[in-house]
């Protein structure tokens, strides 16, 4: 079969770099970005909408080294943005057309550029030349690998709801559909589609059959042990993907409490567990210190998946690379020893808690749990885990502390 060149359109090209205007020059995030961009023109097809759609995120995941390789500084001017394009378009193996806007990347030399630019993690696989330099000394030599991961495109992964199937059960309706997947390794609820689609308007998932979650997510609910008719607490709920499988495991038996400083999460959780039909979840918006008081010794099992960095999901969310600042990891560190201080108090005696981020740093993981051990002799850890990204999974970490 003939492999046929794909055709540029114009208007699409337009909306990518409307698209890099607006993630880099206001810093909006660039999944709400692209959101806005494929809502802006109706006529689109599905092809015109991936293409704009993983254009745009490719050339955030790319940025420097795209500016590397053009040789400049990087600008927001629309003229270069279009060049910017240009060259992203030829380093994937395509020719441009001889439009006006190409001719400054038409003629150069890929292969020659590739082999001037600096042999460094941080040009070779486009990270800020800070980030390169603090994960190079928080990881040593774990970071050239995982920052060749965080660069490789997210796999879709669903997980299984155990209130209303099984995945055996699921992987027979999908290829009924025609669907094709296989078992997500390290559990027996996950499942992996060979190819990305929009799942979001299937039966099964409007139906609470299953919910999107990445591999590694997935591993974090079991980590906690919890079982049917504890108290358990998930502290940072957010809009509950977690809170869903801790539902699941305690078969809607006992009482989960779900609670967030953002109550428009918990309003999203709220439907989801409609969807789910997982019945013995509590919904509570944390106001303040009261809040959290008031449940004091009260949880057989609490869970603290914490804000961080998001440095671990950053193949799903790759404009994380260019937004955060060395400050905002400072900042976050201070909210997370907050959090398991304050919070831990909730546990009863002898009660188990997880510590869990989405971020590869040990100076957010590793590091907060020792700190916050050493000033808690009541507290101990009883296992920790690290999952690096991979194909399969983003980068998460989670530790079991037990209160004596």
């Amino acid at each position: 079969m003939e492999n046929r060149q794909p055709r540029l359109h114009k208007n699409l090209i337009e909306a990518v770099i409307d698209s890099l205007e607006t993630i880099f020059g206001k810093g909006f995030y660039a999944d709400k970005v692209i959101e806005r961009t494929l809502k802006s023109n109706p006529k689109w097809g599905s092809r015109d909408r991936a293409f704009i759609a993983e254009s745009t995120y490719e050339i955030v995941r790319w940025w420097r080294y795209l500016w590397e390789l053009y040789g400049k500084s990087p600008s927001l001017k629309r003229n270069e943005l279009t060049r910017i394009f240009g060259l992203w378009w030829r380093l994937n193996g395509q020719e441009l057309p001889e439009w006006h806007g190409f001719e400054a990347v038409q003629d150069i030399d890929i292969k020659s550029a590739k082999r001037s630019l600096p042999n460094d993690v941080g040009v070779q696989q486009s990270f800020p030349i800070w980030f390169d330099e603090l994960a190079n000394e928080d990881l040593g030599k774990d970071w050239p690998i995982i920052a060749q991961n965080l660069n490789l495109p997210a796999e879709l992964i669903i997980r299984a709801n155990t209130l209303k199937t099984t995945r055996q059960e699921l992987k027979t309706i999908f290829k009924k559909e025609g669907v094709e997947t296989h078992n997500f390794s390290e559990n027996e609820v996950g499942l992996i589609f060979k190819q990305r689609q929009n799942i979001f308007s299937n039966a099964s998932f409007k139906s609470g059959l299953f919910e999107v979650q990445d591999g590694g997510s997935q591993l974090i609910a079991p980590f906690l042990r919890p079982e049917p008719g504890m108290k358990v607490i998930d502290a940072c709920a957010g809009a509950g993907g977690k809170t869903l499988h801790l539902a699941a495991l305690m078969q809607n038996k006992g009482s989960l409490i779900a609670m967030d400083v953002e109550e428009r999460k918990l309003v999203e959780l709220k439907r989801r567990a409609k969807r789910n039909g997982a019945h013995n979840i509590e919904i509570k918006h944390i106001e303040g210190s009261k809040t959290i008081k008031r449940l004091k010794d009260k949880a057989d099992r609490l869970l603290l998946d914490v804000p961080c960095s998001g440095t671990g999901v950053i193949k799903r969310n790759p404009d994380t690379k260019w937004k955060i600042k060395p400050e905002d990891l400072e900042k976050v560190k201070g909210i997370q020893q907050d959090i398991l201080n304050d919070y831990s108090t909730m546990l009863k005696s002898g009660g188990m808690m997880v510590y869990a981020t989405c971020s590869i740093l040990h100076s957010e993981n590793e590091d907060q749990v020792k700190t916050f051990l050493a000033k808690r002799e009541d507290f101990k850890l009883i296992e920790e885990k690290r999952v690096n990204p991979s194909k399969v999974s983003d980068g998460f970490y989670m530790a079991l502390l037990q209160k004596a």
